[in-house]
Parts: structure tokens; sequence; C-alpha cells
């Protein structure tokens, strides 16, 4: 028996072939009303199967550096020391793509850092992620709603990438901040045979 693991929809991208910088993308996965949790704080409508798991792990190839806030931290950790003996392979796929990227986390309260290349942050410093995307070769993904709504208030998203689950869960977190407009295009779309859809999305250029 397989044993359950964080679902992984909250970062990833793919880079687009024209791109010659980093992007900051948001990418997560959320119900049909919006929300990446619900009032009781449990995501378990939002677990992918293995074709999503396979999907996103493809996605997550190219992500050089996760920015993470606390709570996403926490739930994402797992993929650290999970034990991968009994795992099939595209669990221990994901958990090898996301030793393999470098993590910045936000908070004022963790005293250090429970993984490989990750270093923490006290505040969310819109300049210093500016110039770090505009030196990165690769993507950078941000991690919960709570700390993509200081990059998008910041007008720091490239774009968003969106797992739609087949939920209506009423109320909880939501996936987007309140107060803050942005015209995007679609850029690509997949349904799968749970019923979720991918919606892939990314500013004017």
């Amino acid at each position: 028996m397989t044993r359950r693991v964080p679902q992984p929809g909250s970062v990833g991208t793919r880079r687009e072939p024209e791109d010659t910088v980093g992007k900051l993308i948001y990418s997560m996965i959320a119900s049909l009303d919006g929300y990446v949790a619900d009032a009781n704080g449990t995501f378990d409508w939002a677990e992918p199967d293995e074709e999503v798991h396979v999907f996103i792990n493809d996605r997550h190839r190219s992500v050089g550096t996760y920015l993470l806030g606390r709570r996403m931290y926490e739930v994402l950790i797992a993929w650290e020391t999970l034990d991968n003996a009994d795992q099939p392979a595209y669990i221990r796929d994901f958990a090898s793509i996301w030793k393999a990227a470098d993590k910045i986390v936000y908070s004022t309260t963790l005293a250090s850092a429970s993984s490989a290349r990750t270093r923490i942050e006290r505040r969310f410093d819109p300049d210093a992620v500016a110039a770090m995307k505009a030196s990165a070769e690769r993507d950078i993904t941000i991690g919960g709603p709570g700390l993509a709504g200081q990059a998008f208030e910041a007008g720091l998203i490239d774009g968003c990438d969106l797992i739609v689950a087949p939920a209506i869960v009423g109320s909880g977190t939501r996936a987007f901040p309140d107060h803050v407009a942005l015209g995007l295009e679609l850029l690509d779309e997949r349904r799968f045979g749970n019923g979720m859809v991918d919606v892939r999305y990314r500013r004017p250029t």
C-alpha cells in the first residue's frame, strides 16, 4: 500500500522556449470555487492521481528555485525525508526533483531549515525577488497564497499555472488575493481522467 504524501501542486512550471530569463510563476491546485484548502484546512479533494502527478513532475523539472511561506514549506518538507523504498516511480521522481531545487522560505518564526539547499528569509523583499528574476536562468515558482499575494501586489507575478479540482468547498483559504487585478493570456489547457483541468496563463508581453 502506498503511503500518502503531500500533494505537490503548490509549485512548478514549464519554461517557454523563447524565455531567456527566469519567470515567477504562481502554481497551485485549487477547487472550482477558488480555494486551496477548505474551512478545516484540509485538501484531500485536491490530491492528484498518478496521471496528474506525472504531469506535475514534468512541469517541475525546469524549476530552479521555490519561494515558500512557512506553512507551505512545512507541508512540502515531507518530500525531503520520504522513505522511497515502497513508493511508486512517480512519487520517487518528485522527491528527487524537490531535493534538486533551491528553496527560499519566508518566515519570522522558523529557526532553521529542515532541508538541503534551503535558506530562510525573514521578510519578502520585492526588490530582491526582482533581482533574482533578472539573473535567473531557470523559472522561479512561488507557493502558498499568502506569500503569492505579496508578489501579486508587488507586480512580480509573470503567470499562473492552475490545476482546477472538480470540487466546490464553499470556504477556506482563497487561492488568489483580494484587490489585485491582473490581465492574463491563456497559453494552454489540459484535461485529466480524474476530472481535473490544468490551465496555464501568462502576462501579456
